[in-house]
């Protein structure tokens, strides 16, 4: 102790690491800079061991926890890199922290978008399985022409559906539903004019829905439409 100072013998070794013998710590410091240099060497895992020591040794080391989230982010694990990222931000307000943990939240929702996306192509494409399966036993089935073309126009497949309702009504030519049906797979491959005569057809048929839709502000259009 020198004039109410304490002073600390310290060292480093031949690893970059610093050593202060009066403490019997080593620096948190040292062990992000280490980690940042395993980092740019492409040595994720030394570089995780080094920034999970620093963290231990200084739990408000947020470069630290930058770089930690910086790693998870390039594995695309980013529920965790966001975790980082926010811990990094809470003990150091920064743009950069910020910038980072926006793209994450915006990676996170669209992982979250295209795992709903792939969840609801397989219930249908498992819904579809079934209607053929039907259309198997019964290829007189014209609900199941019906359903399947459903199915299809949720999935895209507009042509399949339409050629699909166009058997349900070759089987069915009463069949009000399947013109309704119809009419939105030609609205959705931009054919108004053909999905509006089939809402029309629909409505004539006994379609009470399509009926309200087409009196409506919003099936104005269609009314309108000679």
């Amino acid at each position: 102790m020198v004039g109410g100072f304490l002073f600390f013998r310290c060292r480093s070794d031949v690893s970059g690491l610093s050593y202060c013998s009066t403490l019997g710590l080593v620096n948190a410091g040292a062990f992000k800079d280490r980690g940042i240099e395993r980092m740019k060497k492409g040595d994720d895992e030394g570089a995780i061991a080094d920034f999970e020591r620093a963290i231990e040794i200084n739990p408000k080391e947020a470069d630290a926890f930058y770089n930690m989230g910086l790693i998870k982010g390039e594995i695309r694990d980013y529920k965790s890199a966001l975790t980082f990222m926010n811990k990094a931000d809470a003990i150091r307000p920064n743009e950069k922290y910020k910038r980072r943990i926006g793209e994450y939240k915006s990676e996170i929702e669209r992982l979250e978008r295209e795992r709903l996306e792939r969840e609801r192509l397989e219930r249908i494409e498992n819904i579809t399985a079934d209607y053929n399966k039907a259309i198997e036993i019964d290829p007189q089935d014209a609900d199941a022409y019906n359903n399947r073309g459903f199915a299809k126009n949720k999935s895209g497949d507009y042509q399949g559906a339409i050629a699909d309702f166009n058997k349900a009504l070759a089987i069915n030519p009463q069949d009000y539903a399947a013109y309704t049906n119809r009419g939105i797979a030609k609205r959705n491959l931009g054919d108004d004019r053909g999905g509006c005569a089939d809402f029309k057809k629909a409505v004539s048929l006994g379609d009470q829905g399509t009926a309200q839709w087409l009196n409506s502000e919003v099936g104005a259009w269609c009314r309108n439409m000679r």
